[in-house]
């Protein structure tokens, strides 16, 4: 007997940089682990952006990931729904992400990078990537 999936979401408002990059780490560490037939990844904002946010794109390039072709998307209450940990970036904490959710949620409460110097991104930026890398080897050892 095949088990489904975890399905995992990283969402913020905008989905245009806490969420991208938490997003990239995370079907890194999908990969890299052998673990795409255990864990899925998905993404989305309650309010998405236009485009990556400049400074994500830069920053996460000089990990390798090129965010600039990625689009914000809307992630609606029957998607959420389905996922069994929702990830918010900040957003609960400051009570504008207005999702609810059957699974586990978790909060990391991040300073959004919008208009901040890249110093502060790239910070940001490697706050996620440890917590993503944390969260799978809970998700691995689990699954």
């Amino acid at each position: 007997m095949t088990k489904n999936p975890t399905r995992v979401a990283f969402v913020c408002v905008q989905n245009a940089g806490r969420s991208q990059m938490a997003t990239a780490f995370a079907r890194r560490e999908r990969d890299e682990r052998d673990v795409s037939d255990r864990i899925d990844v998905v993404t989305g904002g309650t309010d998405p952006a236009d485009h990556v946010h400049d400074e994500v794109v830069e920053v996460m390039g000089e990990k390798g990931f090129a965010l600039a072709d990625e689009t914000p998307r809307a992630i609606g209450h029957d998607e959420i729904m389905d996922v069994d940990i929702v990830v918010t970036m900040g957003c609960s904490a400051e009570g504008i992400c207005p999702m609810t959710w059957r699974g586990d949620a978790r909060d990391w409460d991040l300073d959004d990078p919008d208009g901040r110097p890249l110093d502060e991104v790239r910070a940001i930026r490697d706050d996620i990537e440890g917590r993503v890398a944390a969260l799978f080897d809970e998700l691995v050892g689990e699954a």
